[in-house]
């Protein structure tokens, strides 16, 4: 069975306000950073600058999302969204490295600072990056929006330390809060990115979904009637919202027609348990042998000579 996912047109259009908005504001804090001589408002500059990157990069990723599924693709773009996130949270890792060389740089060689300039700018960041936060935080349940989300929600933090910095600037005159704000920024940028650059691996190395257990889905399905044993249980993610597991399933000989209920038992199990709806289930009459509850491959030579009596399997 193909897959096909639904287009989110609300998504596509969040993100294409997103993009103009940011925009908007990277030309401006660019221009009033260099005014101000503020290397933390030229930080945030260029956070945003890879912030619309990221926006047009997710915007992409939905669209692909949304094609059907092909006899070359059987199973759509889903991952073009994961694939986005990826590339995101490397660019933000990049980022982030070289404001904190820029600020370790700064401490040493300090320049005047504008700090009232700072502060109003910064507050104008403040509303645009909460803005488009806000209106992305209903989609952040997908690993891409998420990405962006998070992008977001740094920058309105970050924007938000701009302004407490200039304060500070202003009524201490103590430059270097300027190049120090720059540093948390770039730790922020860090923290916000390891995490989506994990998931995003786990998934495009086929792991184990982080919300599930393989040890629970293994005894969930040889809890349904019928079942004798559960063994080379795969259970991987195809989007950062779908799930798709395969597994073995050795029960007692008998006719095919039979055997429905308990496929249909063990469906219900992994839908209603773990949201598990794409499966493929093989029966068998005789177990493999297995190690830590999973079959290796099978030779390309000896697949022929595979002698296990299956009674098929199920999407």
């Amino acid at each position: 069975m193909h897959m096909v996912a639904t287009p989110n047109r609300k998504m596509q259009r969040v993100l294409q306000f997103s993009m103009a908005l940011t925009l908007a504001y990277v030309g401006a804090t660019f221009y009033f950073g260099v005014r101000a001589h503020s290397l933390a408002l030229i930080s945030e500059a260029g956070h945003n600058v890879s912030d619309l990157l990221a926006i047009a990069l997710s915007f992409v990723a939905v669209y692909f999302q949304g094609r059907p599924a092909t006899e070359q693709k059987t199973f759509g773009y889903q991952r073009a969204g994961v694939l986005a996130a990826f590339v995101n949270a490397s660019t933000l890792v990049v980022l982030a490295a070289w404001i904190a060389i820029a600020a370790i740089h700064r401490l040493s060689h300090p320049v005047p600072v504008q700090p009232v300039l700072m502060m109003i700018v910064a507050a104008a960041g403040v509303l645009m990056n909460g803005t488009v936060a806000t209106l992305l935080w209903r989609f952040s349940g997908d690993v891409n929006i998420r990405s962006v989300f998070l992008h977001m929600l740094g920058d309105t933090l970050s924007t938000a330390a701009v302004i407490v910095g200039g304060a500070v600037i202003y009524f201490t005159g103590v430059t270097w809060i300027d190049p120090l704000l720059s540093i948390v920024i770039a730790g922020m940028i860090l923290w916000s990115s390891v995490g989506i650059i994990r998931e995003t691996l786990n998934i495009l190395l086929e792991g184990t979904p982080r919300n599930l257990r393989l040890g629970e889905i293994r005894s969930a399905m040889q809890s349904v009637e019928g079942v004798l044993d559960v063994h080379d249980l795969h259970v991987w993610s195809l989007g950062s919202q779908s799930h798709a597991l395969a597994s073995h399933i050795t029960i007692e000989e008998m006719p095919m027609s039979e055997c429905s209920s308990i496929l249909t038992g063990i469906n219900c199990a992994l839908r209603d348990k773990f949201h598990i709806t794409h499966t493929t289930i093989q029966f068998e009459t005789t177990g493999c042998e297995t190690t830590h509850g999973c079959s290796a491959p099978p030779e390309l030579e000896a697949v022929g000579a595979h002698g296990h009596d299956h009674h098929g399997h199920s999407h």
